[in-house]
């Protein structure tokens, strides 16, 4: 009995190191696991900063290239002066024919129809007016503030 206890205690005695060197194996291995997890979110912030720096960058260049391209135009011809205005004018007239219709089905709901001034106008200020109205006003004055909040 004492032969069979001390060979079993021989046994668990010799499998006790390889078991402690088996757990801090696995110990290491997680730690690694976590130290490569680590690299990788660090890799992938560092390429969402370079992606951000080279949008940054290329939109400073074609600002710096649009400005250089209308200084070299600089005549004071009417045809320079002309293609300098076109994009305003379109957009001046189209929001002219806009507020013109939006101004005669108000004054036909209110004169012709009878509707109220209180219900009229929220009529022909729906909800889709209002995002047209939005996105016109957003694409003239905020088109740096709209590209922050753009996914990349």
């Amino acid at each position: 009995m004492l032969t069979l206890i001390g060979s079993l205690l021989g046994f668990v005695s010799s499998a006790l190191p390889d078991l402690m060197k088996l757990l801090k194996d696995r110990q290491e291995k997680a730690h690694q696991l976590l130290i490569l997890d680590r690299q990788i979110e660090q890799m992938k912030l560092g390429h969402t900063f370079k992606i951000d720096e080279l949008n940054l960058s290329a939109d400073l260049e074609e600002k710096l290239a649009i400005l250089k391209h209308d200084a070299a135009l600089g005549g004071d011809t009417w045809v320079d002066k002309l293609r300098a205005s076109v994009r305003p004018v379109i957009t001046y007239a189209f929001f002219g024919l806009f507020t013109i219709c939006k101004c005669c089905f108000l004054y036909i709901l209110i004169f012709e129809q009878k509707v109220g001034v209180v219900h009229a106008v929220p009529q022909i200020w729906d909800t889709d007016t209002q995002a047209l109205f939005g996105a016109v006003m957003g694409f003239w004055f905020g088109q740096r503030a709209i590209a922050r909040f753009r996914p990349n």
